[in-house]
């Protein structure tokens, strides 16, 4: 009998990919599914952006590359943030990986081990808790609070922190909420950090660009005080309709650099040769279909979150950022994985179960505005209709 280790037990996963599964397969029996559970831009990459990629492969760029990326694309990162944050990054300290995943599953593994804490928001992407059970060590959970817009409290954060703590993981704008944490927030946060030099942090920023209302995106990296211990998770997945491309990056502190650069070796070898050229072409061509993109997202969150708030038990408040709603459901009386199941199978419509995300996501279903006005429109005529049809129940506690 074949027996695995004991650490596997441990690795969680990403409940979204199960429920796209399963609404898949009910597609695939003739079912009317419409899917506001998985979090992908609609949008097609850029033509533009397909074109670069093809032309490198037409051009012969089929073989390795550097594991650390391509000079030219560790460029074009350095300079896209000094346009955005202007901070001055080092190509020599951009790791470019396959995907956003594989910089936070980098970082977890560098600091984790049983006997240490990790922080952690929650609800939060689901892989973060996933990973650190899976390095051993203890996940200390941030709550994440709806009266805040989803935001946490610098001074909860810090209050977390134990001679024990190795890692403070953040996420802003924010999976599975929405939630944008507060430039004021920030500041306080790393006022307090400066008094834990033990302490990484790994901030995922991978929502960066995919803001409302003119906010701008606070980064991290433009802390000086703790610059040289800033693990900055970013990509083209979001920003550019880019998912199946495979491709994402990290800005690491130059102490991390070289151990993050052997993981990769031993990982991945290096990244996919026509993708990285395709990220150039991201990086430095027009900006107007990311605009386009982010003005569409917008106008479907306004009508989201009013068609969500007029619903019988719902409670939503507005995003901030990236393409998710979080509703409250607790007046409804049902649980969320219940709902979430009686959503899919009897109102044909794909929603994640905030229980995914975390412990505290009890109470709330994610909702996934990357989907056009239509379908949004008719999934919430249909949740109108099942909650109607339901017999009433006391509100879940």
């Amino acid at each position: 009998m074949l027996q695995m280790a004991g650490r596997m037990s441990a690795l969680g996963t990403e409940t979204a990919f199960e429920v796209l599964a399963r609404a898949n397969a009910l597609a695939a029996q003739g079912r009317s599914i419409i899917n506001l559970g998985i979090g992908q831009p609609d949008f097609p990459t850029p033509e533009h952006i397909v074109e670069a990629g093809r032309k490198a492969l037409a051009d012969g760029h089929h073989g390795y590359t550097p594991a650390n990326g391509i000079p030219a694309l560790r460029a074009a990162v350095a300079a896209d943030l000094f346009r955005r944050h202007r901070v001055e990054v080092s190509p020599d300290l951009v790791l470019v990986v396959p995907g956003g995943k594989v910089t936070m599953f980098f970082a977890i593994l560098m600091f984790g081990e049983p006997g240490v804490e990790i922080l952690y928001p929650n609800p939060s992407f689901p892989i973060y808790e996933s990973v650190i059970r899976f390095s051993g060590a203890t996940p200390v959970p941030i709550p994440l609070h709806e009266s805040a817009g989803f935001s946490f409290s610098a001074e909860e954060v810090l209050d977390k922190i134990t001679p024990r703590t190795r890692l403070l993981i953040i996420n802003s704008p924010a999976n599975p909420t929405g939630g944008v944490v507060p430039r004021g927030e920030f500041d306080r946060l790393v006022a307090g950090l400066e008094r834990h030099p033990q302490v990484a942090i790994l901030s995922d920023e991978i929502y960066g660009e995919i803001l409302y209302d003119g906010a701008e995106h606070t980064s991290l990296l433009g802390y000086p005080s703790i610059r040289d211990r800033v693990i900055l998770l970013d990509g083209w997945s979001k920003t550019y309709a880019m998912t199946g491309w495979r491709l994402g990056y990290g800005v690491w502190p130059k102490a991390l650099f070289g151990s993050a650069e052997r993981l990769a070796i031993n990982c991945h070898s290096c990244v996919n040769a026509s993708a990285q050229f395709a990220g150039i072409a991201a990086l430095e061509g027009p900006r107007e279909p990311v605009h386009r993109m982010v003005k569409a997202f917008a106008e479907r969150r306004e009508m989201i979150v009013a068609a969500l708030n007029a619903l019988p038990g719902f409670r939503c408040a507005r995003p901030g950022g990236a393409f998710y709603t979080f509703p409250n459901v607790t007046g409804t009386g049902f649980d969320a994985r219940a709902l979430q199941g009686k959503l899919l199978e009897e109102a044909g419509v794909a929603t994640v179960a905030g229980t995914s995300f975390g412990e505290f996501g009890e109470g709330y279903l994610r909702f996934s505005y990357a989907n056009s006005r239509e379908a949004i429109g008719d999934a919430i005529e249909r949740i109108r209709k099942l909650l109607g049809n339901l017999p009433a129940r006391g509100a879940a506690r």
